[in-house]
């Protein structure tokens, strides 16, 4: 049974008003998110198909994962899009203190920035907690460090090797609305997920007038 539902509850997002569940806006605008980069493979063939819709999306990078394939990062830099920081080593919040959880955090962001110095990028102090799990003092203390944190609206549940391709796109048509952060992973686990319903998605919601901006 999931417990986490596909569409982020109004309750939900007005228990933590200080963190970024949507980007409100009249306009057709979506903002796609890749947590768990970059990956050999996945991560450029995610780039190849945004590529062709035109879209900018946002990649919550694994410091760990930039410092082993930093060629793919740069990649991710050189297409446009935005960066985010989703820790060093993937840590859950609710099992961490959090001056080690800040410490891993902050050696991502190193890695993120020196990467990206000399790059025209989006790496603004954008977090977002691996499994959404961040305790309120976690919190308190990143947006004292000026980090946005950013949660999402939609989940497509790709990484879930029980939900089926068909239903990870179903999942994000029918939860997706104007000003929606949507949730996607370049990680091989989601791998057959993602990739059947990323081209999908942007066909299905470019053929409604819809783009797709990175956050910023």
């Amino acid at each position: 049974m999931r417990l986490t539902p596909v569409k982020t509850p109004k309750l939900v997002k007005w228990m933590f008003p200080n963190y970024i569940w949507n980007i409100p806006t009249t306009r057709k605008t979506i903002y796609l998110t890749f947590d768990d980069g970059p990956t050999p493979e996945i991560t450029n063939w995610t780039l190849t198909v945004l590529k062709q819709y035109q879209a900018k999306a946002t990649f919550f990078c694994i410091g760990n994962n930039i410092k082993k394939h930093p060629e793919i990062f740069e990649n991710i830099i050189q297409d446009g899009h935005a960066i985010g920081n989703h820790t060093y080593n993937h840590l859950k919040g609710w099992k961490s203190n959090t001056r080690p959880y800040l410490d891993n955090i902050k050696q991502a962001q190193d890695l993120i920035e020196f990467h990206a110095k000399n790059q025209k990028t989006k790496f603004i102090n954008t977090f977002r907690p691996p499994y959404g799990q961040i305790t309120l003092k976690q919190g308190k203390q990143l947006l004292a460090l000026n980090y946005k944190i950013i949660m999402w609206d939609v989940l497509s549940f790709d990484w879930q090797t029980q939900v089926s391709p068909e239903t990870c796109f179903k999942n994000i048509i029918s939860k997706t609305t104007n000003g929606s952060i949507v949730v996607f992973h370049d990680s091989v686990k989601a791998s057959r997920n993602m990739q059947y319903a990323l081209p999908k998605m942007l066909e299905y919601f470019s053929n409604k007038g819809y783009v797709f901006q990175p956050i910023n």
